[in-house]
């Protein structure tokens, strides 16, 4: 069964006559008799009698109410799907991780809601594995998150990268490490840590990273919000690890320190580069990208973050 084949049939279920029906429809009578045919037979019964005014048989009657529902609905889906390939969508979502929410989103938000009035744009904050979780379930149609290839590695999904940070010490601004303009990994382990939530990439970075030293992660407290790692970190020994973009608020509390970690280390009678930098990326979907206003949003935050990357490089030399 067609759709074609049910719109025939309405049109001459409403005319009454096949050559009729076979106008409204712009296509001739031999067509619209053979759609009807078709239809009856794969239901096995007649629709009409053939009579000088076409009437509906008994089974005519039953399909009717359903036919006209069908095609409503049908009717309903091309017209929102053609909506959507129009960029005539009524919202975009975007998961992002806290740091990008809070500095780097909030201009490319500004802009797209000046290009796009008409989309209502939804924004939450999430840790990547979350913002990831919600991408794949259809409820958010951008992710920008901490890399993790082993969650994005699927055909529909694509992935572009956009910066990358490195990760720093939060600590109290009396803190003994303050003492080092780049903290060794062997006193940075000594102290306890406070860490991300699980289902965070930084979380999941940090304990890499001291296994791979061969160090055990003191993690005294999990938090998931930059505000909670500042108040905690500025009571007592314990620091954080976390990226830079994370630390703009820290940079101007003089009640707290930021500390870089060394960059060599001596591991085993060896050298080993300890350098800590999360990558950053979008995340969407082939589909996604075909529809104007999350086009434009991914156009967006990649034009945006490359000249901020231009302007940090121009001021670093």
């Amino acid at each position: 069964m067609r759709i074609e084949q049910l719109q025939a049939f309405l049109a001459v279920a409403d005319a009454g006559n096949f050559g009729q029906a076979a106008k409204q429809c712009g296509i001739t009578q031999s067509t619209i008799s053979r759609q009807i045919q078709a239809l009856e037979g794969e239901l096995g019964l007649p629709l009409f009698h053939r009579t000088a005014r076409v009437k509906l048989t008994v089974a005519g009657e039953q399909l009717l109410s359903r036919a006209k529902r069908i095609c409503l609905e049908w009717d309903n889906a091309t017209r929102e799907l053609a909506e959507l390939r129009d960029g005539k969508q009524p919202e975009l979502c975007v998961a992002a991780i806290h740091s990008a929410c809070a500095h780097y989103l909030p201009p490319i938000l500004q802009q797209f809601c000046r290009d796009y009035p008409e989309v209502q744009l939804r924004v939450t904050a999430l840790g990547s594995d979350r913002a990831l979780k919600v991408l794949r379930d259809n409820l958010v149609d951008v992710a920008i998150v901490m890399n993790n290839q082993f969650l994005t590695a699927s055909p529909e999904t694509i992935v572009e990268h956009l910066y990358n940070e490195p990760v720093q010490i939060l600590m109290a601004a009396n803190h003994p490490l303050t003492q080092h303009d780049r903290v060794p990994w062997s006193e940075l382990v000594s102290y306890p840590q406070v860490v991300f939530k699980d289902g965070y990439g930084m979380q999941r970075l940090v304990q890499e990273r001291f296994e791979k030293f061969g160090a055990t992660l003191n993690a005294v407290m999990e938090l998931n919000t930059l505000d909670a790692f500042r108040g905690v970190v500025r009571q007592g020994n314990a620091i954080a690890l976390l990226p830079q973009g994370a630390l703009v608020e820290a940079q101007n509390d003089p009640s707290l320190a930021i500390r870089s970690i060394a960059s060599t280390q001596a591991i085993a009678g060896g050298i080993e580069d300890s350098n800590l930098t999360r990558q950053v990326v979008l995340v969407t979907t082939c589909d996604r990208l075909l529809i104007p206003p999350i086009q434009h949003f991914c156009n967006l935050v990649r034009q945006t973050l490359q000249k901020q990357q231009r302007k940090e490089e121009e001021y670093i030399a």
